[in-house]
């Protein structure tokens, strides 16, 4: 006998966590599904390893394959086990041959795969509502195409993102540069001519020397501080705070929110027509937000759907989420199309998102190359103006 730490919900929606004996983890959740509760999740006590996150490239081409095979008549088990010998990636491989080695020893897939670790929460829960349903078919079919719209979605904004990010680059590798190595050049060549600078050029060469010193003392330093913040921003307040902060940033706090509104929404679309019941659903969703504080906007939203009131009108009193996205889930479920209305409010975001962030980015990129071009301008003239003094003092002693 083993103890074994079950998540699991009775039939008001009401979550229970709670630790039980039991022979295997399918005996213990078939005990509990058998009593009339939905069990949530089912892990050995104690097991806490921590498993390297997977790319979602390889995961979606393994998720095509593994559908195809089951489609074609092929049972689980030998499916995975083709796949696990196939895989070039060697992680990726130990974290199937682990999912296969616990599914032999009696674990349902849903159950081999969320023990493992490193799997995303919405493709383990997806896994559960297909063994429910008997349609696991369809659902994995669903969880591909959320997974291929949300990997065409993320890669159009790392395009987009991808200009600025190198004319940023640019800038700092180019004022690096002047200063480490143009300007003492240009000092040692003052000091040997000698005379009287220009205060910019003074300011400059200062800036220069005191640049070229401490530089190796710089860079651990703020490699500490980055560090610091980093681990900061991994503790509670440290995470909400920075969050805070992210969401009240003129223009990009708004086109976050919306990239954030847009995930919650594909992933609840997801669940709710794989045939999960509403208050997992939205536990799995508010684990796929990035955003602390709308995720806690979500959590603080089941509480008020399991006792029956409207998603709509639990996350509006939350005042995080827009407004139209409330009115949009409001309509879908008085009509009875949640899932369809969701989707509609993810696609209606998503495109709202790529376009204000483009719009943004066509007022970045000029302000970039301006700032680039004043930097070096600034810089040239600093280092530039003796030369032309000593010019216009050698014409005028000519005369």
């Amino acid at each position: 006998m083993a103890e074994f730490v079950i998540r699991l919900a009775d039939e008001r929606g009401r979550l229970q966590e709670q630790v039980q004996t039991a022979a295997s983890a399918e005996e213990l959740r078939t005990r509990f599904t058998q009593a009339g509760y939905y069990v949530y999740s089912v892990k050995a006590r104690g097991l806490r390893a921590r498993q390297k996150r997977i790319k979602l490239e390889g995961f979606l081409i393994f998720n095509q394959q593994f559908l195809t095979l089951i489609r074609a008549g092929v049972p689980i088990l030998p499916a995975l086990e083709m796949l696990t010998k196939s895989q070039k990636n060697q992680a990726f491989q130990a974290q199937l041959e682990g999912v296969t080695q616990r599914i032999r020893t009696g674990q349902s897939p849903s159950e081999a795969f969320e023990a493992q670790g490193g799997f995303p929460p919405i493709y383990t829960t997806t896994l559960l509502a297909g063994e429910r349903s008997g349609h696991l078919e369809d659902v994995l079919a669903r969880f591909l195409n959320f997974q291929r719209i949300s990997l065409t979605f993320r890669k159009k904004l790392q395009a987009s993102m991808f200009y600025p990010a190198l004319l940023v680059i640019m800038v700092v590798s180019m004022f690096i540069f002047l200063i480490t190595f143009v300007v003492p050049r240009f000092g040692q060549l003052y000091d040997q001519i000698g005379g009287k600078l220009p205060p910019l050029t003074l300011f400059m060469l200062a800036l220069g020397k005191n640049f070229q010193a401490y530089i190796l003392y710089a860079i651990p330093v703020l490699a500490l501080l980055a560090y610091g913040v980093w681990r900061w921003s991994r503790t509670e307040s440290g995470g909400n705070r920075i969050d805070s902060v992210r969401l009240k940033m003129p223009i990009f706090g708004n086109i976050w929110v919306k990239y954030q509104v847009a995930q919650f929404a594909r992933t609840l679309s997801t669940l709710l027509e794989g045939g999960m019941p509403p208050v997992p659903s939205l536990e799995t969703a508010a684990r796929s937000i990035s955003s602390r504080i709308l995720a806690k906007a979500v959590r603080t939203s089941v509480v008020s759907v399991r006792e029956g009131k409207a998603l709509s009108l639990a996350l509006t009193r939350t005042k995080v989420f827009p407004e139209l996205a409330t009115s949009m889930i409001e309509v879908g479920e008085s009509t009875g199309a949640l899932p369809q209305m969701l989707n509609s409010v993810a696609e209606f975001f998503e495109e709202d998102v790529q376009t204000a962030l483009t719009a943004a980015l066509s007022l970045i990129e000029p302000i970039i190359l301006v700032v680039m071009g004043v930097v070096v301008v600034t810089i040239m003239i600093a280092l530039y103006l003796p030369i032309f003094s000593l010019g216009q003092t050698s014409t005028m002693g000519g005369r």
